[in-house]
């Protein structure tokens, strides 16, 4: 769901927290539109979770402020935020029924019980856990215990949903399923979804945007889409996308070519941009390499260490002349084994290169 951005759904002001002198959150901006699903994503300690918490008010604010539709809530109690909370955890009370556990935050709030009935039947009926009301926790299954999580925040009715890695508790079959549920119920209930997690293939495709981070600071936003195929910088090219764009080693020849892995590469760059002899890093993805065994003016040489076959495509683990790891896709029916020397081509159109600290050159 494409949202206009001036209908600013959660605004971050200079975010920053500290824990004693360590500062961990470093002067976070960010517009989040109204309606819109937002991932948080990045390696294990960069601060996603610390700022999901902050805008949860679950974490003090060290400075900066944060507005919810317009109200300043920085200092407000999580209950008075407009927000609802999805744990990893769970966090469902063990000796109550669903139904009880769907309804308690509401009771606890004093709405009427006509209201209260009203809200647990719709939410268990979005959620198709109609049949598991008079159930407790310990007799559901993983997915139906995130389904009854989840119930527990629709019935709040929030501005704003916060997930919190919500789907690392389950198997492989029952991510994919539930990531689609999630999906599905943005698309229906229409409300700003702000969602944390490592996984690259929930961030990839629950999002509207993404939000990379490392060591409490924004690398890069943007849709799926500009962060896969146009990375600011060479971490977000390296750690968005599964496997890993490949990251090689290369200087300026200053002829319009680099120098990788022993061989010649061309780039558009201006030749401004860098002196000869200049390191660069050049980056090109697994499924922008072309495999074949004929070797042409710009192809890498490279020695296949071993390969993963996963049916439609292969995933070739290689090594070139100089000994640098390259990873390349593999979708024609010839079969490739280990050892075999095969040559690999870049596609020019999706060449990327970035400078000694990182940043892309363009």
């Amino acid at each position: 769901m494409n949202k206009n951005m001036t209908d600013t759904g959660v605004v971050l002001t200079d975010i920053r927290k500290s824990f004693g002198n360590l500062e961990v959150i470093h002067g976070i901006d960010l517009k989040i539109a109204e309606g819109s699903f937002v991932v948080f994503v990045g390696p294990s300690g960069c601060g996603k979770s610390t700022l999901l918490r902050m805008i949860a008010g679950l974490e003090e604010v060290t400075d900066g402020e944060i507005e919810i539709k317009g109200r300043d809530v920085t200092d407000l109690d999580p209950s008075d935020r407009g927000i609802a909370m999805v744990f990893q955890s769970y966090a469902l009370y063990p000796h109550m029924s669903v139904r009880d556990n769907l309804a308690f935050g509401l009771k606890m709030a004093h709405t009427p019980v006509a209201e209260i009935d009203a809200r647990v039947a719709a939410a268990s009926s979005i959620l198709k856990i109609d049949h598991l009301l008079d159930r407790r926790p310990g007799q559901l299954s993983g997915g139906q215990r995130q389904r009854v999580a989840i119930g527990r925040a629709i019935v709040r009715k929030p501005d704003v949903f916060l997930f919190d890695e919500p789907l690392s508790n389950l198997d492989a079959e029952l991510r994919v399923s539930m990531r689609i549920e999630i999906a599905r119920l943005h698309r229906e209930l229409g409300n700003t979804m702000i969602y944390v997690t490592h996984d690259q293939t929930e961030a990839m495709t629950l999002a509207d945007m993404i939000v990379v981070l490392r060591d409490g600071r924004v690398e890069q936003t943007g849709s799926p889409r500009d962060v896969y195929e146009d990375p600011a910088n060479a971490f977000v090219a390296g750690f968005i996308g599964s496997p890993r764009m490949n990251l090689l080693n290369a200087e300026w020849a200053g002829d319009g070519y680099v120098l990788a892995g022993g061989q010649r590469i061309a780039s558009a760059l201006s030749a401004s941009l860098l002196k000869p002899g200049e390191r660069v890093t050049f980056g090109i993805r697994p499924e922008h390499l072309s495999v074949s065994t004929t070797a042409t003016a710009e192809s890498l040489s490279a020695k296949v260490d071993f390969y993963e076959y996963l049916g439609g495509t292969q995933f070739l683990y290689c090594q070139l002349d100089d000994g640098q790891a390259v990873v390349a896709e593999h979708r024609s029916s010839i079969a490739i084994k280990d050892n075999e020397v095969v040559q690999l081509t870049c596609d020019p159109g999706n060449r990327r290169f970035f400078d000694s600290s990182g940043l892309r050159l363009r």
